[in-house]
């Protein structure tokens, strides 16, 4: 079946009772839950692992013949020959989990023929729940969101702890350590924008992606490449989430930075 016969209410269930689940375990910040590092500086716990599992068991029954790519889920190349996958990030912002700071969010995405149809963000700690659904905009707890009309780049906020010289003409908002929190933050004009210029993973902003999208904001890559989604290889090279109005002269700042980087690599 297509997306458009999946319900979306159906979906957002699933994933409002999984944040729930994480939230319980979470216990106000006092998670005793079991913690390592799948490699050096890349934390998992046991709430991973179980809202991986339980998302997977209830999204699979809605949607039988999707296919599955998530974080905590080893990959296989099963999902390339299916029109529609499930992209998941069971608990992104793992370390704020474990820290006891709310900055985290189950992020999951339906993605078909490499386009994201569902974006759901589950941030319990915060209350919020974002939606959004392609073609129909996007929602935090029910409101319109609307990305900022802002036209010129200095002033501009970003989520960040601290900012490098060269950027010191921006804001620093708040930063939660979900990424995806931080392009909702775009979403719903409480951020300009946020960048990275590292790899990073499909999981990480799919889900985010659309609801940025829906919202006005523009979304691509460290080189201003439009993302699509369920690749063979389910990384890219950066990101740029910003208001519309600002989104090429952040590029036009960014893609040296991007260019160094990958030369060097």
């Amino acid at each position: 079946m297509p997306a458009a016969d999946i319900s979306l209410r159906e979906v957002v269930a699933v994933v409002s009772d999984a944040a729930d689940r994480a939230l319980t375990l979470w216990a106000g910040g006092e998670t005793r839950v079991r913690q390592w590092e799948k490699v050096p500086g890349h934390p998992v716990c046991e709430a991973d692992l179980e809202l991986d599992a339980m998302l997977r068991e209830r999204l699979h029954a809605i949607d039988p013949s999707a296919g599955w790519l998530s974080e905590e889920t080893a990959d296989t190349v099963h999902r390339l020959d299916l029109p529609r996958v499930w992209v998941v990030d069971p608990i992104d912002g793992t370390r704020d989990y474990l820290r006891g700071r709310p900055g985290w969010a189950v992020s999951v995405a339906l993605v078909e023929h490499g386009a994201v149809r569902f974006g759901i963000l589950a941030a319990p700690a915060r209350n919020e729940l974002w939606i959004a659904q392609a073609g129909a905009g996007a929602t935090r707890n029910g409101r319109t969101l609307q990305a900022g009309s802002r036209a010129v780049l200095p002033g501009s906020r970003v989520p960040a702890d601290q900012l490098p010289r060269h950027d010191r003409d921006l804001v620093t908002v708040d930063k939660p350590n979900s990424i995806a929190l931080r392009m909702a933050m775009v979403a719903a004009d409480e951020a300009d924008l946020v960048a990275t210029v590292r790899w990073g993973n499909e999981w990480d902003v799919a889900a985010a992606a659309l609801i940025a999208e829906e919202a006005g904001a523009i979304v691509t890559d460290a080189l201003s490449n439009p993302f699509s989604f369920n690749r063979p290889q389910p990384t890219a090279f950066g990101l740029l989430c910003a208001a519309p109005g600002i989104h090429a002269a952040a590029a036009e700042r960014l893609a040296p930075r991007a260019r160094e980087i990958l030369g060097r690599g």
